[in-house]
């Protein structure tokens, strides 16, 4: 439920800063910017309120392996970008955004399995403590 609310608050953050920074930037630029703005915050809450871990220990590498994983995530929007600025020579910001959105939620997937099995895994959190 956690991960559900707190990818649903970063996912709509993302796509206001994507919006608002779109004009200035370029949609690659604005795409990259939004994402690294959200992506210590969403790693920060998953820490705390969907996988439970509080205090210090293990919170730098959190954060180290969390940036990784959106990194992929950032790979698979900017890669979206790609492809429909590729087929679609003047698509319309609701088309950008919709494709955007899509991306976040195969991010999101993709995001909760890494978070789960390699970054917050249970194993590495009892070996660490």
């Amino acid at each position: 439920m956690w991960y559900s609310l707190i990818g649903g608050i970063t996912t709509l953050a993302y796509l206001g800063l994507y919006a608002a920074l779109r004009e200035v930037l370029g949609a690659q630029p604005a795409n990259a910017v939004a994402w690294i703005a959200t992506a210590i915050a969403d790693t920060a809450a998953n820490r705390r309120l969907t996988f439970g871990i509080s205090g210090r220990a293990g919170a730098v590498r959190a954060q180290g392996e969390g940036l990784l994983v959106f990194g992929l995530g950032l790979a698979i929007t900017s890669g979206s970008l790609w492809a429909l600025y590729a087929l679609v020579a003047q698509p319309g910001r609701w088309l950008e955004l919709g494709v955007l959105l899509a991306a976040n939620l195969v991010a999101g997937l993709l995001r909760f399995v890494l978070l789960r099995t390699w970054v917050f895994a249970p194993r590495r959190l009892r070996h660490s403590s």
